[in-house]
């Protein structure tokens, strides 16, 4: 099976996620990360898990400039993403990016227009940028916009169709000159394509790729199934080796972000947060606290067996080593030490894990006993259930500790198979001997 998977499994999906494509797609959405932490701080500020706190918070206005920077940061993400796209697919090509990136900024503004109109009023505002479209709703269409942009800055580069300066001009202003023929063909073609969507489907690019494209994926992604697949995916791609949490979190972090913005929209609208209206339950903070806490894996099982329960020396000294690192989610040395990576013995609780948080996580939220995330995130290196109170307040914590304790259980006939064989080897057993000792007990 281990090798047919490394065979035959492996290096097509390997070779899919090292396309330019899904790379720059997961570099460029790294510069998002910077304003999603703190304009998530901002927004945690203006609607705070404690009752008193959020009424005092109110009632003093300073909610409202919490929400301003909100507004400034996290609710504009799509603008971050669509230049950090850009600029990393070309920069990886070997050439300056960030003429790109502005491209792409230029070209993702074409795809909306710049105008609202308030129906009631019959008024026309000219001159704005609609942050409808900037934040969770315009991030599908950011991402291609900025693959293509990057793609086809790269092509002109390629074939020199540019202006040449000599070698003397400063470099900032022969990348100037560069990207004056690639910028013209580029911001005209997203011109021609602005302009037939609103004569012949009376629509913008933008409405059309979140109607057409981002809202079926969204609606696949918030599903049982969509979340069972983020359960499994990660563990699965760990156990060989590749970094599943950045493979799947490059590629399903912006639809995920898409959803968490699009429920914190459902209360700015004064409505409340449930599946019924709207909401959504499979989010950034559904994978990053009840998917991927603690690891990858939600491997702190392993590491509170091996720092109470173990018998042999290894497992004793590396549950030591990795609990501090472990309570900050970081579980690469259990990962690699243990190990688990192509370690049958832990391979089914590793992957079964993730994928029963995430049964019971849903059904929880689903249900209404946890209430539904908002926008509001933590950095990924926040313990956990502090990460769960912060995100959704005290029932989300004690969901977190609840299938933290599921965890421990999964693990715990595994890890203490894998400790007494280790325990009789450190007693002078070769392996093999090791095998039989155990089978007999």
């Amino acid at each position: 099976m281990n090798q047919w998977i490394n065979e035959k499994l492996l290096p097509p999906v390997l070779k899919f996620v090292n396309t330019k494509a899904i790379t720059a797609l997961r570099n460029g959405m790294l510069y998002t990360m910077p304003f999603t932490i703190v304009g998530s701080i901002f927004l945690l500020l203006a609607n705070f898990p404690i009752e008193d706190v959020s009424n005092w918070v109110n009632d003093s206005g300073l909610a409202g400039y919490f929400n301003e920077a909100f507004g400034a940061s996290f609710a504009i993400m799509a603008i971050f993403a669509v230049m950090g796209i850009a600029y990393s697919y070309v920069k990886d090509d070997g050439y300056e990016g960030l003429p790109a990136g502005m491209i792409a900024l230029v070209v993702f503004l074409l795809t909306q227009r710049s105008t609202v109109t308030d129906a009631e009023a019959g008024v026309t505002i000219g001159n704005v940028i609609n942050k409808t479209w900037t934040g969770g709703q315009g991030m599908i269409a950011a991402i291609l916009v900025g693959l293509f942009v990057g793609w086809a800055y790269v092509w002109f580069l390629r074939r020199d169709i540019r202006i040449k300066l000599p070698e003397q001009v400063p470099a900032n202003v022969a990348n100037s000159f560069t990207a004056l023929i690639p910028a013209a063909v580029i911001i005209v073609v997203s011109l021609v394509i602005y302009a037939l969507f609103d004569a012949l489907l009376n629509t913008t690019v933008v409405e059309w790729i979140y109607k057409v494209i981002q809202s079926p994926m969204q609606g696949v992604t918030d599903s049982l199934g969509g979340a069972i697949m983020i359960g499994f995916l990660v563990p699965f791609l760990w156990f060989f080796g590749v970094h599943g949490s950045t493979i799947v979190g490059g590629i399903m972090g912006p639809i995920l972000q898409a959803n968490s913005l699009e429920n914190t929209e459902i209360l700015n609208a004064g409505k409340e947060l449930t599946v019924a209206n709207g909401g959504h339950i499979v989010t950034q903070q559904f994978m990053d606290q009840f998917t991927t806490v603690t690891g990858a894996g939600m491997t702190i099982g392993i590491v509170i067996y091996m720092v109470l329960l173990a018998r042999s020396a290894q497992y004793k000294q590396l549950g030591r080593l990795s609990l501090v690192p472990a309570l900050f989610n970081i579980n690469e040395p259990i990962i690699f030490a243990t190990p688990i990576v192509m370690n049958p013995i832990m391979a089914l609780p590793f992957i079964l894990t993730p994928v029963v948080s995430a049964i019971v996580t849903y059904f929880a939220l689903y249900t209404g006993l946890v209430p539904l995330f908002t926008a509001v995130q933590v950095p990924w290196t926040t313990p956990p259930i502090i990460s769960g109170f912060l995100v959704g307040g005290w029932r989300t914590a004690l969901l977190q500790a609840v299938v933290l304790g599921i965890g421990f259980l999964l693990y715990l006939p595994f890890i203490r198979k894998a400790d007494q064989l280790n325990y009789l080897e450190e007693t002078g057993k070769t392996p093999a001997e090791a095998a039989e000792a155990l089978e007999a007990e």
